[in-house]
């Protein structure tokens, strides 16, 4: 049997913790389970011994990144008192192929609105952009030059 604890902390002003649990099933099938008791299924490709039941965890990673930042901006457009009727928000990364890391990573976002913008609010939105609120664009972020 092997064990292994390690910890990564980042500089945040407040912290929550949050709790998360992967199990492997059998092949490259795991299901991941978080504090709240949502679970999701990752498996690999069968060239690489999976059996194609689940998201990739690499995949994994994206679809985190395009959730909260989606969630803050909806949060954002909703503080300001925006209608929106639609958010998309759509990656694309680049890696290596032998190797796991994430080289590239573009973020393209599209909000719709129900109500016309004033000038005040084109204002405001063009300042979204530069707000990075999620976590995980923080991780991201870290590891570039």
């Amino acid at each position: 049997q092997i064990q292994l604890a390690f910890e990564t902390s980042f500089d945040m002003t407040r912290r929550i913790a949050m709790k998360a649990r992967v199990q492997w099933l059998d092949g490259r099938a795991f299901v991941g389970e978080s504090g709240s008791g949502h679970a999701v299924v990752m498996d690999g490709a069968p060239e690489s011994g999976g059996r194609n039941i689940g998201v990739r965890p690499m995949k994994m990673l994206l679809l985190g990144l395009g959730g909260c930042t989606a969630f803050d901006v909806v949060m954002i457009l909703e503080k300001s008192r925006e209608k929106i009727s639609a958010c998309d928000v759509e990656l694309i990364a680049e890696r290596s192929r032998g190797s796991p890391n994430i080289h590239a990573c573009k973020t393209y976002l599209q909000v719709e609105r129900q109500k016309p913008e004033t000038s005040r609010r084109r204002t405001r939105h063009k300042s979204l952009r530069r707000k990075i609120l999620c976590c995980f664009n923080h991780v991201w972020q870290d590891g570039k030059d």
